[in-house]
């Protein structure tokens, strides 16, 4: 194609799945022709930028289950990565925390996963060992999860897009891509930086997954509806009220996990997030609308479905979004010493949530095929643990476009 420029393998979007994706493809295939397409001027914008910075043990995921091998695998591949770099990094632990009598089913559960799972150094702790771990904490018992720890995934996408460049790669940024058209055995790939055509895509866009895709033709089986989650931070003074990251026993009738708290690297302690239904998928704050977003979720039956479905539960998270005693009260539930003059608000970040039609959340991988284009729908947590271990996979099924 005149005026076209000629690749191997193109990927779409430049967070730390997209990087770690096209840094696994250079590795196996040195020479490679590679480009990464981010509409942004920076890497890391959305998603990854946004994310809390906790890399996960496992504990939650099905035994057996993609989700759960790809957590355990990603997290021994992040941890040797970020030593090789010498980026920050800290096993700082966990503790889920059980409240009352009735959560503690669940907590049991959670202990039969991990231990299946095999996560390392778990232990059941009574109402006064786990004030040992975290003396201001409330709870009748806890799990502790001591291998689960913090970082900067921002910091691991920089490193990683400096590998990818030391490589021969090649990162084209404000180049936001407006077409897809499968050829014989290219596709040509229209950006508003010009046309790349390439003989294999990898798209993973991230929260335009879903319209990335749809350029191919290719109508997916679910549709992203941003959630917004908005986090407070602890003052100075009142960072000395967690050690390390304090989680709620997730309950199964509600679509989130509830809010808890997290220690950041920089040793600032981040308390949320909620979750409420977001009307810009790329703008953060309160106030943020696109009016293409709007139409995208309200004009999807699959999100009717959810709503009728967790009515009371939406409407519970955005009560406490805009009262802040509302918040503060949920947060006291598990650090009762916190209180409204300990927080300022933010940050905040906007989850890519995929829908189905019957309006249930996907909670696994979603990934789709059309000719030479391989397309990540989905990619919930534990997607920034696990992206190392996901690139493997992602990498070998597009080597299987290239033969």
């Amino acid at each position: 194609m005149e005026g076209s420029r000629a690749y191997d393998v193109v990927v779409v979007g430049a967070g730390i799945l997209g990087l770690a994706t096209a840094r696994r493809l250079l590795q196996e295939r040195p020479g490679l022709r590679l480009a990464v397409l981010e509409k942004e001027t920076a890497i890391a914008t959305h998603q990854t930028g946004h994310n809390s910075g906790v890399v996960h043990s496992g504990i939650y995921y099905a035994p057996g289950s993609l989700k759960a091998r790809l957590c355990r695998e990603g997290k021994a591949a992040l941890e040797r990565y970020v030593a090789e770099r010498g980026l920050p990094y800290e096993r700082c632990g966990k503790l889920i925390v059980a409240t009352d009598e009735s959560e503690l089913p669940r907590l049991a559960e959670l202990e039969r996963r991990a231990v299946a799972n095999g996560v390392d150094g778990l232990r059941v702790l009574e109402r006064d060992e786990l004030r040992a771990f975290e003396p201001n904490a409330a709870g009748i018992r806890a799990l502790h999860a001591p291998e689960t720890a913090i970082v900067d995934y921002r910091a691991v996408a920089a490193a990683l897009a400096s590998d990818l460049r030391e490589a021969g790669g090649e990162l084209s940024l404000g180049s936001a891509v407006v077409g897809l058209a499968e050829r014989e055995r290219s596709v040509a790939v229209e950006t508003t930086a010009g046309t790349f055509e390439a003989a294999a895509l990898v798209g993973c866009a991230g929260l335009q997954s879903d319209r990335v895709a749809a350029l191919a033709g290719t109508r997916a089986p679910v549709r992203i509806v941003p959630f917004r989650g908005d986090y407070y931070t602890l003052k100075p003074p009142a960072r000395a009220l967690v050690n390390g990251l304090v989680y709620p026993v997730p309950d199964p009738a509600f679509p989130f996990l509830g809010v808890h708290f997290t220690k950041l690297t920089d040793g600032r302690v981040i308390a949320g997030p909620n979750a409420v239904l977001a009307f810009a998928r790329e703008r953060y704050g309160r106030a943020g609308v696109d009016i293409r977003d709007v139409a995208s979720t309200l004009g999807y039956r699959g999100f009717w479905r959810f709503a009728r479905r967790h009515f009371r539960f939406g409407a519970g998270e955005m009560w406490r979004d805009v009262v802040k005693r509302a918040y503060v009260r949920e947060l006291q539930r598990y650090v009762p010493a916190v209180t409204a003059a300990d927080l300022e608000f933010g940050p905040s970040g906007i989850r890519a949530q995929a829908l189905d039609r019957q309006g249930r959340l996907v909670d696994d991988f979603v990934l789709e095929r059309t000719g030479r284009q391989l397309h990540v729908l989905n990619a919930p947590s534990p997607a920034a643990t696990a992206s190392l271990a996901i690139a493997d996979h992602l990498a070998a099924r597009a080597a299987e476009l290239l033969v």
